[in-house]
């Protein structure tokens, strides 16, 4: 099962005690995979559509807890693509118009179907009840990815305006949610991995919350080993480098004015050099005698190297 599945399969297990946060919840279930019916008659009925039965089971549940409604249940299998949909359907006009009523899709009394709406912000009024819509529509059209390989969250909307709604809840509980069009459905999506964390909390998987943090937490240890892993390897690059051009200077002097032309300092730097190619400046004054600092050789070694360039320009007046 993929990370997505477990998220799906913890938050249908999550129930709001509140009536209101229950309505919220269903209110995005049936925005999200429900489908409004209206026969001859004017009479409603309601279907909502999943290939995830655990959606299936939290429409079925919330129907029956807030409403008492025993709604009925087909089951589908599809050969081809070696997959299974679920429809819950609710036939009765009564029952239906109840429903439609509660999440805001109609008005009270209402019979036309014209004005019927998608996503009514009424039902979403209380913090508690935006957690629960959330929740309702990551179930309905949400996935994320495998927090292994990428960060990503998104909830995939059929309308720009249902998009905006959704962004603007998210943005609501301090979500730095973005949309983007594909192809003819918008998707308002999270990027960052603390975001998504807090998505999780918002939406009560914590099992799921706790996985992603471990995930993040081993990624950011590796992250760390790595950058310093380069740093490291780049500074040793420098040193080899730097020390690769001391030795040609100093043997390049040698092979042209000889080392004991050089001041009694230079000359004992570009001796400890020639004998230690690989040691570090602070070794290298080690080894001389007296003793010299760190940045008292590297001041010598550079004079060095500005002095074998003088003389690679000019051979001759290189040193008074």
């Amino acid at each position: 099962m993929s990370f997505s599945a477990n998220v799906k399969e913890e938050i249908s297990n999550q129930w709001s005690q509140a009536r209101h946060c229950q309505i919220a919840e269903l209110a995005a279930l049936a925005g999200f995979c429900g489908c409004i019916t209206v026969d001859g008659r004017d009479r409603y009925g309601i279907k909502f559509h999943t290939e995830n039965k655990a959606v299936a089971r939290k429409v079925f549940t919330l129907l029956k807890k807030t409403f008492n409604i025993d709604a009925n249940i087909s089951v589908r299998r599809n050969m081809e693509k070696h997959g299974t949909s679920y429809s819950v359907v609710v036939n009765g006009h009564e029952e239906a118009r109840r429903v439609l009523q509660a999440v805001k899709m109609i008005d009270e009394y209402q019979n036309g179907f014209e004005k019927v709406k998608a996503m009514n912000p009424i039902v979403t009024r209380q913090p508690c009840c935006k957690r629960a819509f959330l929740r309702g529509a990551f179930l309905a059209a949400g996935s994320m990815s495998d927090p292994n390989k990428s960060y990503h969250f998104e909830i995939v909307c059929g309308a720009g305006e249902m998009a905006a709604r959704v962004q603007e809840l998210m943005r609501g509980l301090s979500m730095d949610a973005k949309i983007v069009r594909r192809k003819k459905v918008y998707v308002v999506y999270l990027k960052e991995g603390e975001q998504i964390v807090d998505m999780l909390n918002i939406m009560e998987a914590h099992i799921s919350l706790m996985q992603l943090e471990n995930v993040r937490i081993i990624k950011e240890m590796r992250n760390a080993v790595n950058r310093k892993v380069n740093c490291e390897t780049a500074n040793i690059n420098k040193t080899v480098f730097a020390a690769v051009k001391q030795v040609e200077d100093i043997t390049y002097l040698r092979d042209t004015i000889g080392l004991e032309k050089l001041p009694e300092g230079l000359e004992d730097v570009a001796l400890a050099r020639l004998s230690h190619p690989d040691a570090t400046l602070k070794e290298l004054g080690e080894f001389m005698s007296p003793p010299v600092g760190k940045s008292g050789v590297n001041h010598r070694l550079r004079k060095i190297g500005e002095l074998a360039d003088k003389i690679r320009k000019n051979k001759e007046g290189y040193y008074d």
